[in-house]
């Protein structure tokens, strides 16, 4: 008799770790995808204005359906030491429907590294970076530095 009850009891408890297994491999499984959705890391294609520039833009949604765009940029010559000189690295996103925006200008944090963390409504299809006179600038110049296509 007290064989049995351990039996069932150890049944019991066996059917409630793997059912709790299950489900804990499929909150894994959801949560991996989502992550994996929701966030897409690309490399920027190097350029001969910058040859050494190295240099990633991640995008994620925010809890606001806004797209949040960060990049990071490595081994990037001061932008006065370009030929010819200009006064700032400036940010330029391309929409789906092919619109270009002025999305800002990298911020430099050491002499060879610059990073930028900004939002947007809409998705970007393409980012780029270019020299500029003007941080302004409304239109991309002819010094395209990096650029790198979305997926």
């Amino acid at each position: 008799m007290k064989v049995s009850i351990f039996l069932l009891a150890f049944k019991k408890n066996n059917m409630k770790a793997t059912n709790i297994n299950k489900l804990l491999g499929i909150v894994i499984i959801v949560m991996v995808a989502f992550s994996m959705s929701c966030s897409r890391k690309m490399v920027f294609s190097t350029s001969s204005v910058v040859p050494a520039a190295q240099g990633t833009v991640k995008v994620s949604k925010d809890r606001n359906n806004n797209y949040e765009i960060k990049i990071s940029i490595k081994n990037l010559a001061d932008v006065q030491r370009l030929q010819p000189q200009k006064q700032t690295y400036v940010v330029w996103m391309v929409t789906a429907d092919g619109e270009t925006k002025n999305i800002g200008q990298l911020s430099s944090s050491n002499r060879l590294s610059a990073t930028l963390k900004t939002v947007s409504p809409s998705d970007p299809a393409k980012i780029f970076i270019t020299a500029e006179n003007d941080p302004g600038a409304q239109y991309p110049g002819e010094q395209l530095v990096l650029s790198t296509e979305m997926m």
